[in-house]
């Protein structure tokens, strides 16, 4: 890997931050809603497999006594 002094370096580093794009506020609130709903349906898809599993389990469990 070739040395570059730093003030090279600097300048590469602007260069490449000239080229980000930042969302919009509209993007950001889009996705940030997405986010929150995938967070509650994945909560409530584990919830009720944990509720469904520990049924089965208790049902199992009850048999043998």
């Amino acid at each position: 890997m070739a040395k570059i002094s730093p003030i090279e370096f600097i300048r590469q580093v602007r260069q490449e931050a000239s080229k980000v794009t930042w969302p919009t506020r509209k993007e950001t609130i889009i996705t940030t809603i997405l986010v929150f709903l995938m967070v509650f349906i994945c909560a409530t898809f584990f919830l009720v497999v944990d509720r469904v599993l520990a049924w089965v389990v208790s049902l199992v469990l009850g048999m043998g006594a």
